[in-house]
């Protein structure tokens, strides 16, 4: 099973920079966008095959996610079931025979960290809700997380150290989310693999000079580590500030 996560930042600019290419000659099973920035009246995305489901803001051109899929869940839910997180059209979840698939674009802590509270409060609901899942059945997590969890997952991390992004209050959340039953499928396969990164800035030629973050993820349920074949980072492809990141599951 092939499944590719990607922010498309503005999925009607990425659809003028390749997307549909992409999408066309992957194949996947599921693809799971985040940072749509659309409500899905305003663009014509034909996808045959795949059945979509999409999560739009209440702002008009800001946040959203959205999953197309040609394997027909079993159940759909948006957002996290609690209205004060729920306006920006952060999360989808899908269920599946074996496991609940959710998308999410997790809330930046901004500039000078204004909404870093806000992160916290997102962080800690989040959590409870994916744990709720996962007593019921395995959970397969994608999405950006806009954290890049250690010092390996970027290229600066000492003069970031504080940043959005790297705080050591995101890296706690994220470090708690993995002890309460995930695994980071890149890290469980590729621990010490240097230079991956998913997201880079638009200035300073950040990725011509691969002066990256990793902050695009997928985590499983603990007992779905045996199902991991490969977990992979798609730096190859533009069309974003982010390249899409894949896993493929042997189920």
């Amino acid at each position: 099973m092939k499944l590719i996560s990607w922010n498309v930042n503005g999925l009607r600019a990425c659809l003028g920079k390749g997307f549909l290419d992409f999408f066309n000659a992957e194949n996947a099973d599921v693809f799971c966008l985040q940072e749509t920035k659309m409500q899905p009246g305003q663009a014509d995305l034909d996808l045959p095959g795949y059945e979509q489901y999409w999560n739009s803001a209440v702002r008009k051109g800001y946040s959203g996610t959205a999953v197309f899929t040609r394997i027909p869940p079993l159940s759909t839910a948006y957002g996290i079931g609690l209205p004060e997180h729920d306006g920006e059209g952060r999360a989808i979840t899908l269920e599946f025979e074996d496991f609940y698939l959710v998308t999410v674009y997790t809330p930046n802590a901004q500039r000078e960290l204004t909404r870093l509270d806000y992160r916290m409060e997102w962080e800690v609901a989040f959590r409870a809700y994916v744990k709720a899942l996962d007593e019921k059945k395995p959970v397969v997590i994608c999405g950006d997380l806009n954290v890049a969890h250690e010092e390996i997952d970027l290229k600066n991390p000492k003069p970031n150290r504080g940043n959005a992004g790297f705080t050591d209050e995101e890296r706690q959340k994220l470090t708690e989310l993995l002890a309460s039953g995930f695994v980071d499928s890149f890290r469980a396969l590729y621990p010490d693999a240097v230079g991956a990164y998913s997201w880079w800035s638009y200035m300073y030629h950040a990725r011509a000079n691969n002066a990256g973050w990793r902050i695009d993820y997928f985590l499983v349920s603990e007992r779905l580590r045996g199902e991991i074949r490969d977990s992979r980072i798609r730096a190859e492809i533009f069309g974003s500030d982010h390249c899409p990141v894949e896993l493929d599951l042997f189920q």
